[in-house]
C-alpha cells in the first residue's frame, strides 16, 4: 500500500509538469497525438496535413494515459483534415482534455501551402490556429459542502498560434515547427509568460516501399525522428510505421519522455478504418503504468490524383470491396501549367510568324509535364503514355523536319486537353460543392451526435451547459421559487445561520442607523457586538494570562456575585480564626512562660549551686587558714555581672523565638496540608469530569488571599529563623567571652549556657529542615496543581467550544468586511507565520470542519498575532481566507483552500505561486 501510495504522489508530481496550469486554472496547449503516423498528424507538424498525403479523412481519437490512476488525464479528439488541391492542404479539429477537476475544450484549425520547386522538391508552410477554455469542471468535484476556494477559479480563454515549415525530397522530409510560439489570454488580456510547453521541434521523416513478391509487396515504410527543445528539457521521438496494401498496418515508437508505443491499424472497408496504440511508460514514468490511444476514421474518395503524396492502393482487409472496371482518373493539373497552355494557344492562333519557335517551347515543356504525369499515372493512362513515348522518340529522331505536323498535332492536342480541362474544372468545382456538402453534412451529423453525447456525456457538459443556463435561470427562478422556498427553508436557515445573521444584521443595522448611533455609540456597539467585545478585551489582556482567563472567568463572576455572602462568610471565619488566634497566642504565651520560669528556675538553682559551691569553698578556705572570723554575712547570694545578666536574657528571648518558630511551623504544615486537599480535590473532579461524572463544586475560596496569607506566613517564618540565629551567634559570642575570662572547664554556669547554645542549635536545624521539606512540597504542589488547572481548563474550553467559535467567525466576518486592499504591494516578509510545519500534519476531531486536506498558510495559538495575519491576508487580495481551531493544541490554523484528494493538495502545494502569504505553506489533515 505504501508503495502504491508513493507511485500516486509521483504520478501527480509528474502530471503537473506534462501538463502545467498556474493557479488560475489555465492549461497550457498539447494534444498527446504522438504514436500515430496514419491519423492526426497535422497536430505534430501543421505541414502534415499537405505532406506525403492523398486523401482527406474523418476521425474520432480517444487517448487515455495511465489508466491505473483516478483523474488521469482523458483526451477527446474530433477532426477533418486532408488535402484539399494540389497545393492546399487543411484541416479543423475539436477536443476536449480531461485533468481531474480541470477540464479544457476548443478547436484546432489547420492551414497548409505548398510551392513545388521542382518535381521532387517541395517547400511547404503550415499554421495551426488553436482556441480553448480552460477551468473547473465541476462534474468532477465530490464534496459534501460548497468549497469557495473551487468558485474562486476562473475560465479562461485563450488562443496559441503554432506555424511550421517542411521541406520534402523524392524520399526525405526536414522540418521544423514551433509549438505555442503566441499564446494569448483572452480572459485576462495578455500574453501567457514562462509557458513550459513552449518549444522548437524538428524532425526527418523517410518515406519508401518494399519492392518484393507476396503479402508485402508494394509495402510502404515511414520512418519519423523528432527532436523537441523545451526551456527545461529536451525531448527526442521515434516512430516507423508499416503499411501493407491489403489493408493494414503497424507502428511502433520509442519517447525518452513518454516511454515506448506500438500499434496496429486496419481497414475495415475501403473507407472505414480503424487504430489502436500502446504505450508504455519509462524511466521516470515506470511506475505509471500504460496508455491507451484508439481512432476510427473515415477516408473521403479523391477523384483526383495529386504529386507529392503517399498514393497507395490499399484494400479493405474485413469487408472487401466488389471489383468493377476500373476508370482511368486524370491527374488534377497545377494551374501554372493550364494558364501557360491557354497562352501558348492563343500566341498560336495570333502570331503565325512566331509559330514554329513558339510550338516547339510549348512542345517541349509539355512533354516534361508528360512524362511526370505518366510516371505517376503508368498503369491508368498507358494510351496516354504510348502516345507521350512516340512523341519523344519522334522530337528526338526529327525534331527540326517535323515541327509543322507537330504543331498541327499540338493544337489538335490543346483542343483536346481544352476540352479535358473544362471537364477537369467542372469535376473541380462539384467537387468542392461535394467538400462543402460533407462538410455542412458532417457539421449537421456532428449537431445530431453532439445532442446525443450530451445525454450520455450529461456530467462532463454539465460544467458548461451549467455556467451558461445558471447564468440566464437563476433570477427568473430565484423569483419564481423565492416567496414558496423561503416559508420552508427560514426556519432551517434560522437554526443554522442564525449566529451569523444576528452579526450581519447587527452591522448593517448600525451602517442604516450610523448617524442616530453616534451618541449612544459605545453602550449600543457594546451590546450589539459582545461576543467581539469579548474577543477582543482577551487580546487586550497579556500574552501569559490568556489561558488562564478563560478558566477563571467563572470563578471571577463568581467572586462579584457572591460578595456579600463571602464578607459574612468572611466575618464568621474571622471571628473563628480569632477565637483560634486568641487560644493559640493563649497556649504559646503558657508555653513561653513555662520556658521562662523553667529556665529562671534553672539559673536560680544554678546560681543557689554557685552559691552553695562558693560558700563551700570558702568554708573549706577558711578552715585551712583556721581564720575564727568568717561570719554569717558571707553566704549570702553572689551578685550576677552584667555578662552573665545579658547571656540569660538571650538564653530567655531565644528559647521564647523558638517557640514561635515551633507554632509559625505548624501553620504552615496546616497551610501545606490545605494546598494538598485542594490539589487532591481538582485532581479528582478532572478525573470525574472526563470520565463524564458530574460533581457538585466545592465552595469559593479566594485562591490569591490563599496565597498572600501563604507567602506572609512564609516572610515570618524566615524573619523568625534569621532572628533566631543571631540569638545564637550572639549568646555564642557572650560564651566565648566568658570563657576567656575564667578560662574555667568546670564553670557550672558556662556549661549550662552551653548545653543551652547546642539544644538551641539543634532545634534551629530541625526547624530549618523542616521548613525546606515544606518549601518543596508547596513547590511540588505548586506545579501539580497548575497541571490540573491547565487539564481544567482545556475541559472549559472544549464545553465552551461553541462560544469561541461563535467569537472566531465574527471575528473573521469582521475583518473581511472592514479591511480595505493595500496601496502597497505586500512582501512575505510583512507576514508572521508563526509555527512552520513539517510534512502532513494529522489533527483529529476538529469541530465545525470537515475531514480533508487542508493547505495551511500560518498556525498561531495568539488572537491577536492571528487576526493580524488574516487582515493582511485580505489586504493583499485573499478574500477567502479562512482558519479552524484544535482544541487539544489551543492553536489556529489559517488556510483557504481544501482538497479531498491528497494528490490534488500535493500539486496545488507545488503550483502555490509567489504569493507572499505562502511561504510558508504546508498541508494539515482532519481526521474525524
Amino acid at each position: 500500500m505504501i508503495k502504491r501510495a508513493l507511485h500516486i504522489i509521483l504520478f501527480f508530481c509528474f502530471l503537473q509538469q506534462l501538463y502545467p496550469q498556474n493557479g488560475d486554472g489555465v492549461v497550457a496547449f498539447d494534444i498527446p497525438v504522438r504514436n500515430s503516423l496514419k491519423f492526426n498528424r497535422h497536430i505534430i507538424n501543421p505541414t502534415f496535413s499537405f505532406v506525403r498525403e492523398q486523401n482527406k479523412y474523418l476521425s474520432f481519437n480517444n487517448k487515455r494515459e495511465w489508466v491505473q490512476f483516478d483523474d488521469a488525464p482523458q483526451t477527446y479528439l474530433f477532426g477533418y483534415a486532408g488535402r484539399f488541391d494540389e497545393n492546399i492542404g487543411a484541416g479543423l479539429s475539436l477536443f476536449q482534455q480531461n485533468y481531474g477537476v480541470m477540464t479544457t475544450f476548443g478547436g484546432v484549425a489547420n492551414f497548409a501551402y505548398n510551392a513545388v520547386f521542382d518535381r521532387e522538391s517541395n517547400l511547404t508552410f503550415g499554421l495551426n490556429l488553436g482556441f480553448y477554455k480552460s477551468g473547473i469542471n465541476e462534474g468532477n468535484v465530490v464534496t459534501n459542502f460548497p468549497d469557495s476556494s473551487l468558485d474562486d477559479v476562473p475560465s479562461h480563454s485563450v488562443i496559441t498560434v503554432n506555424p511550421g515549415i517542411n521541406y520534402g525530397t523524392g524520399f526525405f522530409d526536414f522540418g521544423v515547427s514551433i509549438n505555442n510560439l503566441v499564446s494569448y489570454n483572452l480572459s485576462e488580456s495578455k500574453m501567457i509568460e514562462d509557458n513550459p510547453k513552449q518549444g522548437i521541434q524538428g524532425h526527418i521523416m523517410y518515406t519508401g516501399y518494399v519492392d518484393s513478391r507476396g503479402f508485402f509487396d508494394e509495402s510502404r515504410f515511414t520512418g519519423l525522428l523528432r527532436s523537441e527543445f523545451r526551456k527545461e528539457e529536451t525531448i527526442i521521438a521515434g516512430t516507423v510505421m508499416l503499411m501493407v496494401p491489403k489493408g493494414i498496418w503497424a507502428q511502433a515508437g520509442y519517447n525518452t519522455l513518454y516511454g515506448m508505443s506500438a500499434g496496429l491499424g486496419l481497414n475495415i472497408t475501403s473507407q472505414i478504418a480503424i487504430e489502436y496504440n500502446y504505450e508504455n511508460a519509462m524511466g521516470d514514468l515506470s511506475s505509471f503504468g500504460n496508455s491507451h490511444d484508439i481512432t476510427v476514421a473515415y477516408k473521403f474518395k479523391n477523384r483526383y490524383r495529386y504529386s507529392y503524396n503517399g498514393d497507395d492502393d490499399e484494400q479493405a482487409l474485413l469487408i472487401p470491396k466488389r471489383k468493377t472496371s476500373r476508370r482511368t482518373v486524370a491527374r488534377k493539373r497545377v494551374s501554372r501549367p493550364q494558364t501557360r497552355t491557354r497562352q501558348q494557344v492563343a500566341k498560336t492562333n495570333t502570331n503565325s510568324t512566331k509559330q514554329s519557335d513558339n510550338v516547339s517551347e510549348f512542345k517541349n515543356e509539355e512533354v516534361k509535364e508528360e512524362q511526370a504525369r505518366l510516371a505517376e499515372e503508368a498503369r491508368a493512362k498507358a494510351e496516354q503514355e504510348e502516345q507521350a513515348r512516340l512523341a519523344e522518340e519522334a522530337r528526338a529522331k526529327a525534331e527540326q523536319e517535323e515541327q509543322a505536323r507537330l504543331a498541327e498535332e499540338a493544337r489538335a492536342k490543346a483542343e483536346q486537353e481544352e476540352q479535358v480541362r473544362l471537364v477537369e474544372e467542372a469535376r473541380a468545382k462539384a467537387e468542392q460543392e461535394e467538400q462543402a456538402r460533407l462538410v455542412e453534412e458532417a457539421r449537421a451529423k456532428a449537431e445530431q451526435e453532439e445532442q446525443v453525447r450530451l445525454v450520455e456525456e450529461a456530467r462532463a457538459k454539465a460544467e458548461q451547459e451549467e455556467q451558461v443556463r445558471l447564468v440566464e435561470e437563476a433570477r427568473a427562478k430565484a423569483e419564481q421559487e423565492e416567496q414558496a422556498r423561503l416559508v420552508e427553508v427560514a426556519r432551517v436557515k434560522a437554526e443554522q445561520e442564525e449566529q451569523t445573521r444576528l452579526d450581519e444584521e447587527a452591522r448593517v443595522k448600525a451602517e442604516q442607523e450610523e448617524q442616530v448611533r453616534l451618541a449612544e455609540a459605545a453602550r449600543i456597539k457594546a451590546e450589539q457586538e459582545e461576543q467581539a467585545r469579548l474577543a477582543e478585551a482577551a487580546r487586550v489582556k497579556a500574552e501569559q494570562e490568556e489561558q488562564a482567563r478563560l478558566a477563571e472567568a467563572a470563578r471571577v463572576k463568581a467572586e462579584k456575585e457572591e460578595q456579600a455572602r463571602l464578607a459574612e462568610e468572611a466575618r464568621v471565619k474571622a471571628e473563628q480564626e480569632e477565637q483560634a488566634r486568641l487560644a493559640e497566642e493563649a497556649r504559646v504565651k503558657a508555653e513561653q512562660e513555662e520556658q521562662a520560669r523553667l529556665a529562671e528556675e534553672a539559673r536560680v538553682k544554678a546560681e543557689q549551686e554557685e552559691h552553695a559551691r562558693l560558700a563551700e569553698e570558702a568554708k573549706a578556705k577558711s578552715e585551712n587558714e583556721e581564720d575564727p572570723k568568717i561570719e554569717t554575712e558571707q553566704l549570702e547570694p553572689i551578685v550576677v555581672d552584667a555578662a552573665t545578666q545579658e547571656m540569660s536574657d538571650l538564653a530567655k528571648s531565644s528559647t521564647v523565638i523558638e517557640t514561635e518558630q515551633q507554632a509559625l511551623l505548624e501553620q504552615l504544615v496546616e497551610k501545606v496540608a490545605i494546598k494538598q486537599k485542594d490539589l487532591e480535590d481538582l485532581k479528582k473532579e478532572n478525573d470525574l469530569s472526563e470520565q463524564g461524572i458530574y460533581q457538585e463544586p466545592k465552595a469559593f475560596k479566594s485562591v490569591s488571599a490563599e496565597n498572600a496569607a501563604l507567602e506572609a506566613l512564609k516572610a515570618e517564618m524566615d524573619n523568625a529563623i534569621t532572628i533566631q540565629n543571631e540569638k545564637i551567634s550572639e549568646l555564642e559570642a557572650l560564651y566565648q567571652d566568658r570563657f576567656k575570662k575564667t578560662r574555667d572547664k568546670n564553670d557550672t554556669l558556662g556549661q549550662s549556657y552551653l548545653k543551652t547554645i547546642s539544644s538551641l542549635k539543634q532545634e534551629q536545624a530541625k526547624i530549618v529542615q523542616s521548613k525546606e521539606d515544606l518549601y518543596t512540597t508547596l513547590s511540588e504542589i505548586k506545579v501539580a496543581t497548575e497541571i490540573e488547572r491547565k487539564r481544567r481548563i482545556k475541559r472549559a474550553l472544549y464545553d465552551n467550544q461553541e462560544d469561541r467559535y461563535n467569537k472566531d467567525r465574527a471575528a473573521l466576518q469582521r475583518i473581511k468586511k472592514f479591511t480595505k486592499p493595500s496601496d502597497v504591494a505586500l512582501t512575505s516578509e510583512d507576514f508572521d507565520s508563526g509555527e512552520e510545519l513539517s510534512n502532513i500534519q494529522i489533527v483529529k476531531d476538529v469541530a465545525h470542519a470537515d475531514k480533508g486536506y487542508y493547505l495551511v498558510v500560518a498556525v498561531h495559538s495568539d488572537v491577536n498575532k492571528r487576526d493580524d495575519f488574516l487582515t493582511k491576508a485580505v489586504a493583499a487580495g485573499r478574500t477567502d481566507i479562512n482558519f479552524f481551531f484544535d482544541v487539544n493544541t489551543s492553536k489556529y490554523y489559517i488556510y483557504y483552500e481544501k482538497f479531498d484528494d491528497v494528490n490534488r493538495a500535493r500539486l496545488a502545494i507545488e503550483n502555490k505561486g509567489t504569493e507572499p502569504y505562502n511561504s510558508k505553506m504546508s498541508m494539515v489533515k482532519i481526521e474525524k
